[in-house]
Protein backbone atom coordinates (compact mmCIF):
# COMPACT_ATOMS: atom_id res chain seq x y z
CA UNK A 1 0.00 0.00 0.00
CA UNK A 2 0.89 3.46 -0.89
CA UNK A 3 -0.12 6.30 1.18
CA UNK A 4 -0.12 8.69 -2.25
CA UNK A 5 -2.70 6.44 -3.80
CA UNK A 6 -5.03 6.42 -0.93
CA UNK A 7 -4.73 10.61 -1.24
CA UNK A 8 -5.66 10.25 -4.98
CA UNK A 9 -8.60 7.55 -3.99
CA UNK A 10 -9.81 9.92 -1.28
CA UNK A 11 -9.34 13.22 -3.70
CA UNK A 12 -11.35 11.22 -6.37
CA UNK A 13 -14.45 10.52 -4.19
CA UNK A 14 -12.76 7.05 -3.50
CA UNK A 15 -13.68 5.01 -0.36
CA UNK A 16 -11.28 3.98 1.60
CA UNK A 17 -11.09 -0.08 2.01
CA UNK A 18 -10.48 -1.28 6.18
CA UNK A 19 -6.96 -2.28 5.92
CA UNK A 20 -6.11 0.94 4.30
CA UNK A 21 -7.42 3.00 6.96
CA UNK A 22 -5.64 0.97 9.46
CA UNK A 23 -2.61 1.27 6.96
CA UNK A 24 -2.62 4.96 7.36
CA UNK A 25 -3.18 5.55 11.23
CA UNK A 26 -0.41 2.89 11.61
CA UNK A 27 1.72 4.63 9.77
CA UNK A 28 1.09 8.30 10.82
CA UNK A 29 1.39 7.18 14.49
CA UNK A 30 5.09 5.45 14.02
CA UNK A 31 5.91 8.46 11.95
CA UNK A 32 6.44 6.64 8.60
CA UNK A 33 3.74 8.57 6.99
CA UNK A 34 4.85 12.18 6.98
CA UNK A 35 2.78 15.41 7.87
CA UNK A 36 2.73 16.63 4.49
CA UNK A 37 0.83 13.55 3.33
CA UNK A 38 -1.77 13.35 6.10
CA UNK A 39 -2.53 16.89 5.94
CA UNK A 40 -2.98 16.35 1.42
CA UNK A 41 -5.43 13.24 3.08
CA UNK A 42 -6.91 15.47 5.66
CA UNK A 43 -7.97 18.16 3.13
CA UNK A 44 -9.72 15.56 0.53
CA UNK A 45 -11.60 14.50 3.78
CA UNK A 46 -12.35 17.92 4.11
CA UNK A 47 -13.83 18.08 0.41
CA UNK A 48 -15.07 14.89 -0.05
CA UNK A 49 -15.86 13.27 3.27
CA UNK A 50 -16.09 10.00 4.55
CA UNK A 51 -18.67 6.96 4.37
CA UNK A 52 -20.16 5.78 8.10
CA UNK A 53 -18.35 2.78 7.69
CA UNK A 54 -14.68 4.64 6.79
CA UNK A 55 -15.63 6.72 9.95
CA UNK A 56 -16.23 4.06 12.24
CA UNK A 57 -13.34 1.96 10.39
CA UNK A 58 -11.12 5.47 11.20
CA UNK A 59 -12.35 5.81 15.09
CA UNK A 60 -11.83 2.38 16.02
CA UNK A 61 -7.97 2.64 14.11
CA UNK A 62 -6.84 5.62 16.46
CA UNK A 63 -9.09 4.37 19.51
CA UNK A 64 -6.74 1.12 19.25
CA UNK A 65 -3.41 3.09 18.32
CA UNK A 66 -2.59 3.23 22.18
CA UNK A 67 -3.72 1.74 25.50
CA UNK A 68 -6.97 1.44 25.93
CA UNK A 69 -8.75 1.07 29.13
CA UNK A 70 -10.01 -2.04 30.44
CA UNK A 71 -13.28 -1.31 32.54
CA UNK A 72 -14.34 -5.04 33.15
CA UNK A 73 -13.38 -5.27 36.94
CA UNK A 74 -15.82 -2.58 37.31
CA UNK A 75 -19.86 -4.00 38.46
CA UNK A 76 -22.48 -2.32 36.14
CA UNK A 77 -22.50 -0.71 32.61
CA UNK A 78 -20.17 2.28 32.41
CA UNK A 79 -21.68 5.30 30.60
CA UNK A 80 -19.31 7.69 29.62
CA UNK A 81 -20.26 11.55 29.49
CA UNK A 82 -18.54 13.92 26.53
CA UNK A 83 -19.10 17.74 26.25
CA UNK A 84 -18.26 19.39 22.61
CA UNK A 85 -17.36 22.24 25.17
CA UNK A 86 -19.02 26.11 25.66
CA UNK A 87 -18.71 28.87 27.59
CA UNK A 88 -19.55 27.94 31.42
CA UNK A 89 -20.20 24.52 30.80
CA UNK A 90 -19.43 22.95 34.07
CA UNK A 91 -21.94 19.75 33.66
CA UNK A 92 -19.59 17.06 34.41
CA UNK A 93 -18.66 18.53 37.31
CA UNK A 94 -22.36 18.18 38.56
CA UNK A 95 -23.19 14.94 36.66
CA UNK A 96 -20.11 12.78 37.45
CA UNK A 97 -21.43 12.62 41.39
CA UNK A 98 -25.25 12.74 40.61
CA UNK A 99 -24.86 10.11 38.75
CA UNK A 100 -22.53 7.68 40.81
CA UNK A 101 -24.62 8.81 44.05
CA UNK A 102 -27.39 7.18 41.82
CA UNK A 103 -25.55 3.98 41.32
CA UNK A 104 -23.98 4.58 38.12
CA UNK A 105 -20.31 3.51 37.99
CA UNK A 106 -18.50 6.76 36.63
CA UNK A 107 -14.43 6.03 35.41
CA UNK A 108 -14.02 9.80 33.31
CA UNK A 109 -10.70 10.95 31.48
CA UNK A 110 -11.53 14.67 31.33
CA UNK A 111 -8.93 17.86 29.36
CA UNK A 112 -7.93 21.08 30.31
CA UNK A 113 -9.67 23.71 28.79
CA UNK A 114 -8.19 25.73 25.47
CA UNK A 115 -9.59 28.87 24.19
CA UNK A 116 -12.90 29.53 26.03
CA UNK A 117 -13.81 25.95 26.45
CA UNK A 118 -12.75 25.32 30.29
CA UNK A 119 -11.76 22.15 31.14
CA UNK A 120 -13.08 19.53 34.16
CA UNK A 121 -9.46 19.19 34.77
CA UNK A 122 -8.58 22.75 35.41
CA UNK A 123 -11.59 23.51 37.56
CA UNK A 124 -11.63 20.48 39.80
CA UNK A 125 -7.85 21.77 40.38
CA UNK A 126 -9.66 24.88 42.53
CA UNK A 127 -10.01 22.37 44.99
CA UNK A 128 -6.55 22.50 47.16
CA UNK A 129 -4.68 19.36 46.55
CA UNK A 130 -6.96 17.53 44.16
CA UNK A 131 -4.69 14.94 42.21
CA UNK A 132 -5.83 14.80 38.62
CA UNK A 133 -3.42 12.78 37.63
CA UNK A 134 -3.75 8.82 39.31
CA UNK A 135 -2.04 5.35 38.06
CA UNK A 136 -4.75 3.00 36.30
CA UNK A 137 -5.17 0.98 39.58
CA UNK A 138 -5.85 4.04 41.67
CA UNK A 139 -8.20 5.39 39.17
CA UNK A 140 -10.29 1.73 38.92
CA UNK A 141 -9.92 1.14 43.05
CA UNK A 142 -11.45 4.80 43.06
CA UNK A 143 -14.26 4.00 41.50
CA UNK A 144 -14.82 0.63 43.04
CA UNK A 145 -14.38 2.51 46.48
CA UNK A 146 -17.21 5.14 45.72
CA UNK A 147 -18.28 4.98 42.64
CA UNK A 148 -16.77 7.98 40.73
CA UNK A 149 -13.31 9.69 39.77
CA UNK A 150 -12.70 12.20 37.59
CA UNK A 151 -8.99 12.28 36.07
CA UNK A 152 -6.61 13.73 33.38
CA UNK A 153 -6.22 11.66 30.08
CA UNK A 154 -3.54 8.99 29.86
CA UNK A 155 -0.52 9.94 28.41
CA UNK A 156 -0.99 7.07 25.69
CA UNK A 157 -4.69 7.32 25.04
CA UNK A 158 -5.19 8.01 21.38
CA UNK A 159 -1.69 8.79 20.30
CA UNK A 160 -2.95 8.74 16.77
CA UNK A 161 -5.40 11.29 17.39
CA UNK A 162 -2.93 13.41 19.52
CA UNK A 163 -0.96 14.22 15.87
CA UNK A 164 -4.09 14.63 13.48
CA UNK A 165 -5.61 17.10 15.97
CA UNK A 166 -2.78 19.08 16.32
CA UNK A 167 -2.28 18.82 12.44
CA UNK A 168 -5.76 19.63 11.72
CA UNK A 169 -5.41 22.55 13.86
CA UNK A 170 -2.72 23.79 11.24
CA UNK A 171 -4.09 22.74 8.33
CA UNK A 172 -7.52 23.91 8.28
CA UNK A 173 -9.53 20.70 8.71
CA UNK A 174 -10.66 21.18 12.00
CA UNK A 175 -14.31 21.73 10.60
CA UNK A 176 -14.33 18.12 8.60
CA UNK A 177 -17.40 16.13 10.64
CA UNK A 178 -15.57 12.68 9.91
CA UNK A 179 -12.24 14.16 12.00
CA UNK A 180 -14.24 15.69 14.78
CA UNK A 181 -16.66 12.44 14.66
CA UNK A 182 -13.88 10.52 14.78
CA UNK A 183 -11.75 11.94 17.17
CA UNK A 184 -14.15 12.12 19.84
CA UNK A 185 -15.41 9.14 19.79
CA UNK A 186 -12.03 7.22 19.57
CA UNK A 187 -11.00 8.32 22.60
CA UNK A 188 -14.66 7.47 24.65
CA UNK A 189 -14.02 3.91 22.74
CA UNK A 190 -10.89 3.91 24.50
CA UNK A 191 -11.45 5.21 27.93
CA UNK A 192 -13.51 1.25 27.98
CA UNK A 193 -17.08 2.84 28.46
CA UNK A 194 -20.06 0.86 27.76
CA UNK A 195 -22.59 3.32 26.90
CA UNK A 196 -22.03 6.83 26.11
CA UNK A 197 -23.82 10.27 26.35
CA UNK A 198 -22.80 13.04 23.64
CA UNK A 199 -24.07 16.73 24.65
CA UNK A 200 -23.58 18.89 21.33
CA UNK A 201 -23.21 22.02 21.56
CA UNK A 202 -24.53 24.63 19.04
CA UNK A 203 -25.16 28.48 19.04
CA UNK A 204 -22.50 31.77 19.04
CA UNK A 205 -20.29 30.29 21.58
CA UNK A 206 -20.01 26.62 20.68
CA UNK A 207 -17.90 24.99 17.69
CA UNK A 208 -21.15 24.33 15.71
CA UNK A 209 -22.81 27.50 15.15
CA UNK A 210 -26.11 26.17 13.63
CA UNK A 211 -28.44 23.41 14.46
CA UNK A 212 -27.40 21.92 10.48
CA UNK A 213 -23.76 21.15 12.06
CA UNK A 214 -24.93 19.83 15.43
CA UNK A 215 -27.40 17.59 14.14
CA UNK A 216 -24.93 16.56 11.51
CA UNK A 217 -21.94 16.20 13.69
CA UNK A 218 -24.37 13.97 16.29
CA UNK A 219 -25.71 11.94 14.03
CA UNK A 220 -22.00 10.91 12.74
CA UNK A 221 -20.78 10.47 16.11
CA UNK A 222 -24.10 8.21 16.94
CA UNK A 223 -23.77 5.92 13.99
CA UNK A 224 -19.94 5.33 14.93
CA UNK A 225 -21.35 4.50 18.73
CA UNK A 226 -24.08 1.80 16.65
CA UNK A 227 -21.17 0.35 14.13
CA UNK A 228 -18.47 -0.53 17.32
CA UNK A 229 -21.27 -1.78 19.92
CA UNK A 230 -21.32 1.19 22.04
CA UNK A 231 -24.73 2.44 23.20
CA UNK A 232 -24.77 5.99 22.40
CA UNK A 233 -27.20 9.04 22.63
CA UNK A 234 -26.45 12.65 21.82
CA UNK A 235 -28.62 15.62 23.35
CA UNK A 236 -27.89 19.19 20.93
CA UNK A 237 -28.05 21.56 23.85
CA UNK A 238 -28.22 25.42 23.52
CA UNK A 239 -24.82 27.82 23.80
CA UNK A 240 -25.77 31.00 22.08
CA UNK A 241 -25.02 32.07 25.86
CA UNK A 242 -22.97 30.92 28.76
CA UNK A 243 -24.68 27.74 30.60
CA UNK A 244 -25.69 28.86 33.65
CA UNK A 245 -24.04 32.52 35.75
CA UNK A 246 -20.77 31.45 36.26
CA UNK A 247 -17.78 31.33 33.81
CA UNK A 248 -14.25 30.71 35.31
CA UNK A 249 -12.95 27.80 37.51
CA UNK A 250 -13.44 28.63 41.26
CA UNK A 251 -16.55 30.08 40.34
CA UNK A 252 -17.91 26.91 38.87
CA UNK A 253 -16.87 24.84 41.19
CA UNK A 254 -19.13 26.62 43.05
CA UNK A 255 -22.54 27.12 41.13
CA UNK A 256 -21.94 22.68 40.25
CA UNK A 257 -21.96 22.25 44.17
CA UNK A 258 -25.07 24.55 44.34
CA UNK A 259 -26.51 22.91 41.74
CA UNK A 260 -25.62 19.54 43.39
CA UNK A 261 -27.97 20.46 46.36
CA UNK A 262 -30.32 21.48 44.13
CA UNK A 263 -30.21 24.97 44.40
CA UNK A 264 -28.31 25.90 40.89
CA UNK A 265 -29.66 28.11 37.92
CA UNK A 266 -32.82 26.90 35.82
CA UNK A 267 -31.04 25.98 32.38
CA UNK A 268 -27.64 24.18 34.17
CA UNK A 269 -30.30 22.39 36.27
CA UNK A 270 -32.26 21.45 33.71
CA UNK A 271 -29.84 19.82 31.40
CA UNK A 272 -27.89 17.99 34.29
CA UNK A 273 -31.26 16.22 34.92
CA UNK A 274 -32.18 15.39 31.32
CA UNK A 275 -28.20 14.12 30.74
CA UNK A 276 -27.94 12.50 33.95
CA UNK A 277 -31.59 10.57 33.74
CA UNK A 278 -30.69 9.39 30.35
CA UNK A 279 -27.50 7.79 31.71
CA UNK A 280 -29.85 6.12 34.17
CA UNK A 281 -31.61 4.84 31.47
CA UNK A 282 -28.60 3.52 29.71
CA UNK A 283 -26.64 2.31 32.87
CA UNK A 284 -30.13 -0.15 33.18
CA UNK A 285 -31.05 1.58 36.81
CA UNK A 286 -34.74 3.22 35.57
CA UNK A 287 -36.25 1.99 32.83
CA UNK A 288 -37.40 5.68 31.85
CA UNK A 289 -35.94 9.32 32.15
CA UNK A 290 -39.08 10.62 34.14
CA UNK A 291 -38.05 7.43 36.78
CA UNK A 292 -34.14 8.86 36.36
CA UNK A 293 -35.15 12.55 36.80
CA UNK A 294 -37.08 12.11 39.96
CA UNK A 295 -34.15 10.11 41.51
CA UNK A 296 -31.80 12.52 40.68
CA UNK A 297 -33.98 15.07 42.01
CA UNK A 298 -34.09 13.26 45.54
CA UNK A 299 -30.44 12.75 46.16
CA UNK A 300 -29.94 16.48 45.10
CA UNK A 301 -32.71 17.22 47.77
CA UNK A 302 -30.91 14.77 50.39
CA UNK A 303 -27.57 16.33 49.93
CA UNK A 304 -26.30 12.90 49.00
CA UNK A 305 -25.17 14.21 45.28
CA UNK A 306 -23.04 16.92 47.04
CA UNK A 307 -22.05 14.17 49.73
CA UNK A 308 -20.62 11.78 46.34
CA UNK A 309 -18.66 14.95 45.49
CA UNK A 310 -17.25 15.50 48.76
CA UNK A 311 -16.15 11.80 48.76
CA UNK A 312 -14.31 12.29 45.24
CA UNK A 313 -12.67 15.33 46.13
CA UNK A 314 -11.35 13.71 49.87
CA UNK A 315 -10.26 10.21 47.73
CA UNK A 316 -8.43 12.25 45.12
CA UNK A 317 -5.63 14.61 47.46
CA UNK A 318 -8.27 17.04 48.67
CA UNK A 319 -9.64 19.07 51.64
CA UNK A 320 -13.86 17.66 51.58
CA UNK A 321 -14.59 20.34 53.61
CA UNK A 322 -14.09 22.71 50.38
CA UNK A 323 -17.18 21.19 49.21
CA UNK A 324 -19.42 22.30 51.98
CA UNK A 325 -17.90 26.31 52.91
CA UNK A 326 -17.31 27.34 49.38
CA UNK A 327 -15.42 30.71 50.65
CA UNK A 328 -12.64 28.23 51.46
CA UNK A 329 -12.11 28.22 47.00
CA UNK A 330 -9.70 30.60 45.33
CA UNK A 331 -10.91 34.40 45.22
CA UNK A 332 -10.41 37.00 43.48
CA UNK A 333 -8.76 40.66 44.72
CA UNK A 334 -10.84 42.85 42.40
CA UNK A 335 -14.69 42.96 42.38
CA UNK A 336 -15.85 45.03 39.60
CA UNK A 337 -20.12 45.19 38.64
CA UNK A 338 -21.58 46.11 35.12
CA UNK A 339 -24.81 47.55 34.83
CA UNK A 340 -27.69 48.24 32.50
CA UNK A 341 -27.66 51.24 30.73
CA UNK A 342 -31.36 51.32 29.82
CA UNK A 343 -34.68 49.56 30.90
CA UNK A 344 -35.90 46.34 28.63
CA UNK A 345 -35.20 42.75 28.77
CA UNK A 346 -31.80 40.70 27.30
CA UNK A 347 -32.85 39.94 24.30
CA UNK A 348 -29.41 38.51 23.31
CA UNK A 349 -25.88 37.43 25.61
CA UNK A 350 -23.12 36.77 23.14
CA UNK A 351 -21.75 33.93 24.86
CA UNK A 352 -18.68 34.37 22.66
CA UNK A 353 -17.94 37.63 23.72
CA UNK A 354 -18.17 36.49 27.60
CA UNK A 355 -16.06 33.37 26.59
CA UNK A 356 -13.24 35.25 25.19
CA UNK A 357 -13.52 38.07 28.04
CA UNK A 358 -12.60 35.29 30.97
CA UNK A 359 -9.74 34.08 28.77
CA UNK A 360 -8.32 37.76 28.91
CA UNK A 361 -8.71 37.68 33.07
CA UNK A 362 -6.54 34.86 33.24
CA UNK A 363 -9.92 31.97 33.30
CA UNK A 364 -8.86 30.21 30.19
CA UNK A 365 -5.43 29.72 28.24
CA UNK A 366 -4.45 30.44 24.54
CA UNK A 367 -1.66 27.86 24.43
CA UNK A 368 -1.67 24.37 26.38
CA UNK A 369 1.45 25.28 28.58
CA UNK A 370 -0.41 28.89 29.56
CA UNK A 371 -0.94 28.92 33.43
CA UNK A 372 -4.33 29.70 34.50
CA UNK A 373 -5.61 31.47 37.06
CA UNK A 374 -8.35 29.89 38.93
CA UNK A 375 -9.97 32.96 40.89
CA UNK A 376 -11.06 34.71 37.94
CA UNK A 377 -13.91 34.76 35.89
CA UNK A 378 -17.38 36.39 35.72
CA UNK A 379 -20.77 35.69 37.10
CA UNK A 380 -24.12 36.61 35.15
CA UNK A 381 -27.00 38.26 37.04
CA UNK A 382 -29.41 37.97 33.96
CA UNK A 383 -30.24 35.52 31.24
CA UNK A 384 -31.99 35.81 28.23
CA UNK A 385 -35.39 37.02 28.58
CA UNK A 386 -34.89 38.32 31.66
CA UNK A 387 -36.31 42.11 32.61
CA UNK A 388 -33.68 44.63 33.45
CA UNK A 389 -34.04 48.09 34.34
CA UNK A 390 -31.16 51.06 33.94
CA UNK A 391 -28.36 50.63 36.78
CA UNK A 392 -29.49 47.29 37.40
CA UNK A 393 -25.82 44.17 37.57
CA UNK A 394 -25.43 42.65 34.15
CA UNK A 395 -22.48 40.79 35.04
CA UNK A 396 -19.83 40.83 38.38
CA UNK A 397 -16.45 40.35 36.98
CA UNK A 398 -13.79 38.92 39.44
CA UNK A 399 -10.13 39.94 38.57
CA UNK A 400 -6.74 39.85 40.15
CA UNK A 401 -5.03 42.49 37.56
CA UNK A 402 -6.84 45.27 36.82
CA UNK A 403 -5.35 46.37 33.40
CA UNK A 404 -6.57 42.39 32.91
CA UNK A 405 -9.84 43.75 33.89
CA UNK A 406 -10.00 46.69 31.73
CA UNK A 407 -9.08 44.14 28.65
CA UNK A 408 -12.22 42.01 29.43
CA UNK A 409 -14.18 45.10 29.43
CA UNK A 410 -13.02 45.69 26.15
CA UNK A 411 -14.22 42.63 25.19
CA UNK A 412 -17.28 42.11 26.35
CA UNK A 413 -18.44 45.46 24.46
CA UNK A 414 -22.02 45.00 23.34
CA UNK A 415 -21.91 41.30 24.55
CA UNK A 416 -25.36 42.28 26.29
CA UNK A 417 -28.38 43.33 23.76
CA UNK A 418 -31.20 45.27 25.54
CA UNK A 419 -34.58 45.34 23.64
CA UNK A 420 -37.96 46.87 24.53
CA UNK A 421 -39.72 43.51 24.24
CA UNK A 422 -38.90 39.63 24.56
CA UNK A 423 -38.64 37.95 20.98
CA UNK A 424 -39.60 33.94 21.42
CA UNK A 425 -38.13 31.58 23.90
CA UNK A 426 -35.09 29.51 22.34
CA UNK A 427 -35.27 26.20 23.73
CA UNK A 428 -32.50 24.72 25.94
CA UNK A 429 -32.14 21.61 24.39
CA UNK A 430 -33.04 21.73 20.58
CA UNK A 431 -32.98 17.63 19.51
CA UNK A 432 -32.20 14.20 21.12
CA UNK A 433 -30.14 11.58 18.42
CA UNK A 434 -30.42 8.05 19.03
CA UNK A 435 -30.11 4.77 17.30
Amino acid sequence: MRMVDMIAKKRDGGELTTEEIQFLVTGYTDGSIPDYQMSAWAMAVFFRGMTARETGDLTLAMAGSGEQLDLSSLQGIKVDKHSTGGVGDKTTLVVAPLVAAAGIPVAKMSGRGLGYSGGTIDKLESFAGFEVERTREQFLQQVRDIGVSVIGQSGNLTPADKKLYALRDVTATVEAVPLIASSIMSKKIAAGADAILLDVKVGKGAFMKSIEEAETLANAMVAIGSQVGRKTVAVISDMNQPLGFAVGNALEVKEAVETLAGKGPRDLTELVLAIGSRMLVMGGLVTDVEEGRKKLEDLMASGKAVDKLAEMVEAQGGNKQDVYELSRLPQAKIIHTVTAEQDGFVSAIDAEAIGHASVVLGAGRLTKEMPIDLAVGLVLHKKRGDQVKAGEVLVTIHANEDHLLQNALKEMEGAFQISTAIDGEQPLIYKIIEA
